[in-house]
């Protein structure tokens, strides 16, 4: 029996913006790319470092009295641990937990399948089209948060998303995680730039989930750098064992750009990061054992000629998928070192070329928790209003591969074929009008249409089309209701903050 329908009676399609799911848990298997033998090599490397050269935790007294209480040996700032000793400390870290939000739909779950992708990181500049390269300022930073929010394919609100030049060094914090804790309700990152400052955030986390839930639950992130080479300074040190007693999340991120903070080949530039996460992580086990932990990355190689920086190069690419490996041998969760990083300066064919080749190594890789996932551009210096919304549509089209697809009666559609005949077409099955919404990953930038359409419509280029699409998210977005209550309470704790000490702005 055949069926058809005129266009008239189809469903109309909407033009709406879906929240999405709270975090994405894949379906297809991460790629292996290093088989056993070499992942055990990278590891006896990583012990070689700890045991032979050693990681220098500088003025922190406390940190390196729980190192050396642990049987470690330490010799002024050095410390040096036997082989398999800091992995061993490590063990009891949570290979899976939850990272609570204040509205329990949008909680994430960081370790397993599952995969949360963020927004950049840290940008001091911003850029949009019509307004051109400029210092961050507070209203952008809130402005990202609120496309981050508005943005199904992110799950996470990030930290530092822009820097807010325009306020005060020593109290950009107070305004950044009030935006994040008002303007959304997806999970976020605290200030860890000074000892006060990761204070400040957990009192201001506590105003909203109370401090016996954070005691027991996670509610935020930190992210502590690794200045490497093999150092802890005592703000980074510090502020990992703030968090880490407030049983909060703490993120061990070593930043080795291979030939400046080690030695430039892959091989070395895994052993060494999987070295100095192990040392961060085993010591939020030695704060608190059980504290939530995330094995980060920030790795990049070099142009050897000139000493600039390149992302999304193929060296770079094969380290992520190698430390998503040693990540899962050491089971705790991963935060990529990739993303949609690029080293262009306009979000053109080069941007989208480098970010897409760091983004597929990334996903394949089986990380847990991708940063600068939207947005990035210049290595990192600037934080593009285009690049973002480019960003966010890829987002979306890589998680919709990472579910696969079903192979069950109703994925074969043999009602359709009983509909039509032998050369027609299947547009008006009743399985196309039953699917036709939720088939395909539909883009919100892309133009297939035809070259004359496209030219009628303006000939606009792909970050042309996205300059118009983050102006009508600004211009829909709604904020996330919040208790009134709350609300006062963090107005009132970051007014006081502020009023309590002058302005400083080095």
């Amino acid at each position: 029996m055949r069926r058809s329908r005129s266009r008239r009676n189809r469903p109309s399609c909407r033009d709406t913006v879906s929240p999405g799911a709270p975090f994405t848990t894949r379906k297809i298997p991460a790629y292996a790319m290093l088989n056993y033998a070499a992942l055990a090599r990278i590891e006896d490397q990583a012990d070689w470092i700890l045991s032979k050269i050693g990681v220098e935790f500088r003025g922190d007294h406390e940190a390196l009295e729980l190192i050396a209480a642990s049987g470690a040996q330490v010799d002024g700032e050095r410390v040096r641990f036997e082989p398999g000793h800091a992995r061993n400390i490590c063990a009891t870290a949570p290979s899976e937990f939850k990272l609570h939000s204040r509205d329990p739909a949008r909680t994430v779950t960081l370790g397993g399948d599952n995969i949360v992708l963020m927004p950049g990181y840290g940008s001091p500049f911003v850029s949009d089209l019509t307004n051109g390269r400029r210092y961050a300022t507070l209203e952008d930073f809130r402005n990202f948060v609120k496309l981050t929010y508005s943005s199904p394919a992110l799950h996470h609100s990030g930290g530092t998303v822009v820097e807010p030049t325009d306020v005060p060094v020593n109290k950009r914090h107070l305004d950044m995680l009030l935006a994040h804790l008002t303007l959304s309700t997806k999970p976020f990152m605290g200030s860890v730039t000074a000892p006060y400052r990761a204070h400040d955030n957990i009192e201001m986390a506590r105003l909203v989930f109370g401090r016996d839930f954070m005691n027991r639950n996670a509610v935020m992130q930190a992210n502590i750098n690794v200045n490497s080479p093999l150092v802890f300074d005592d703000t980074m040190s510090s502020a990992l064992r703030i968090y880490a007693e407030a049983n909060q999340c703490v993120c061990v991120s070593p930043a080795i750009f291979a030939g400046a903070m080690g030695p430039l080949s892959p091989a070395a530039v895994a052993a060494q990061t999987l070295a100095e996460a192990m040392v961060g992580i085993a010591l939020t086990q030695l704060v608190r054992p059980g504290c939530p932990v995330v094995m980060g990355s920030f790795h990049s190689s070099m142009n050897l000629r000139t000493g600039a920086l390149t992302f999304g190069s193929a060296e770079a690419n094969m380290v992520t998928m190698a430390l998503s490996q040693l990540g899962r041998r050491l089971r705790v969760p991963v935060r990529s070192g990739g993303g949609q990083i690029t080293a262009s300066n306009a979000p053109d064919g080069q941007a989208m070329q480098d970010s897409t080749g760091a983004m597929w190594s990334t996903l394949l890789s089986g990380a847990h928790q991708v940063w600068h996932a939207a947005g990035w551009l210049e290595g990192g210096l600037v934080m593009s209003y285009e690049k973002f919304i480019m960003d966010v549509d890829h987002c979306g089209a890589m998680l919709k591969l990472l579910q696969g697809f079903e192979v069950d009666d109703e994925a074969f559609g043999r009602d359709a074929y009983l509909e039509t005949r032998p050369g027609e077409n299947f547009l008006s099955t009743s399985h196309t009008l039953r699917h036709y919404r939720s088939a395909n990953f539909e883009p919100q930038i892309p133009d297939a249409g035809p070259f004359e359409t496209w030219t009628e419509n303006g000939a606009l280029t792909s970050d042309q089309r996205a300059t118009a699409r983050w102006r009508q998210m600004l211009d829909n977005y709604q904020q996330p209701e919040i208790n009134p209550g709350i609300q006062t309470a963090l107005e009132d704790f970051v007014s006081e903050r502020k009023a309590g000490v002058p302005d400083q702005w080095y």
